[in-house]
């Protein structure tokens, strides 16, 4: 059963005091194990909202279950705490009948790729204005240890003892392939990079999805190690900048090209220069760009982190209002009561 919190004090008529990260944090205990990754999100949260200056009474996180999904209870803001899955088709509910609302999904890769994969797979399509944060830590953490949809081929794991057979899923290809108009990805100790990421999905109308890469300490400690560790980061990391060149690396004499319809690494300076490269378009209105991106993987190429697609498309609320408006104006106000007596009609003795 659902569960709603009303913990967000309004705001008071005619203060103009700016609200500051503490104003967005609740009185809960925050109950995630020592070193989790999610207190980095948190952080980077509260921070983000601060800069953005959200009142909080226009604030609703909105999770599904999983230990991402305390999430509602340390924010100082309206919270529905919902059931397996169903985030995503609350949120768009809710959005659907206070439009002014900031509304924001969190949920994991167990929670969200499983039993609710068909929920999000719909509000990416129908392109709902709301930011969904995915939490990625390749297993599932508060049912101790499971593999999850997102888990490498081979694991092993409590509910895999001789190594997951599974197929892994890509999340950002297949919110790609349901051509999202905001898709991202960054690093939970990242911070200042999680923090613009953040930043710009709460500015994008239309559904911002957010996959959020993040350290489970207990159950799959430094399953990306490669990615945070200084010994091996900036040649596994792409960081993706609009307009720019692809290049990485410690010297930053790595670059990625095509070579027909295929990307590869190259080496600046062997006769190749930066002209060579591909250049990184979020604005590119065919997802071709930004779904080849999300097949690109550690070892054989950095992970891309960064706003891989950012695009204008029709907000689904704004095209549900505008066709109730035209109803109305074709049909009249309607009479409920008469619609339920309309039609065949059967007495039943």
């Amino acid at each position: 059963m659902s569960q709603i919190m009303e913990l967000a004090t309004p705001t008071p008529p005619g203060v103009s005091k700016p609200l500051t990260q503490k104003d967005y944090a609740s009185d809960q205990e925050v109950r995630w194990c020592p070193g989790c990754g999610d207190y980095a999100i948190l952080a980077q949260m509260k921070k983000t909202l601060a800069s953005l200056q959200i009142p909080l009474e226009r604030l609703v996180f909105v999770s599904g279950i999983g230990c991402s999904s305390r999430f509602p209870y340390y924010m100082n803001t309206y919270g529905i705490h919902s059931i397996h899955g169903r985030a995503p088709a609350i949120a768009t509910g809710l959005k659907c009948v206070r439009p002014e609302l900031s509304v924001w999904v969190i949920t994991g890769d167990g929670d969200g790729l499983s039993i609710g994969g068909n929920h999000l797979l719909h509000i990416l399509r129908r392109n709902v204005d709301c930011t969904i944060v995915l939490f990625n830590n390749r297993i599932y953490g508060l049912t101790k240890g499971q593999y999850s949809p997102t888990s490498p081929t081979g694991m092993v794991t409590k509910s895999s003892p001789s190594g997951t057979i599974d197929n892994p899923l890509n999340i950002l290809s297949v919110a790609i392939g349901c051509e999202a108009t905001f898709v991202a990805r960054t690093i939970d100790v990242y911070t200042k990079h999680l923090g613009m990421v953040l930043e710009r999905a709460a500015a994008h109308r239309g559904t911002a999805f957010i996959e959020v890469y993040q350290n489970c300490v207990v159950f799959n400690d430094g399953a990306f190690s490669y990615a945070t560790e200084r010994a091996t980061q900036a040649d596994a990391i792409l960081e993706l900048e609009h307009g720019k060149p692809m290049i990485f690396g410690k010297d930053r004499n790595k670059g990625i090209r095509l070579r027909g319809i295929h990307p590869e690494v190259v080496e600046l300076g062997t006769g190749i220069t930066e002209d060579s490269l591909l250049v990184h378009d979020e604005k590119a209105p065919e997802p071709t760009l930004a779904y080849l991106l999300s097949r690109m993987r550690y070892p054989e190429f950095p992970d891309p982190i960064g706003i891989f697609r950012a695009v204008e498309r029709p907000v689904y609320e704004d095209e549900m209002t505008r066709q109730i408006a035209q109803a109305i104006e074709k049909h009249g106000e309607g009479d409920l009561e008469s619609l339920f007596l309309s039609g065949d009609t059967w007495t039943v003795k």
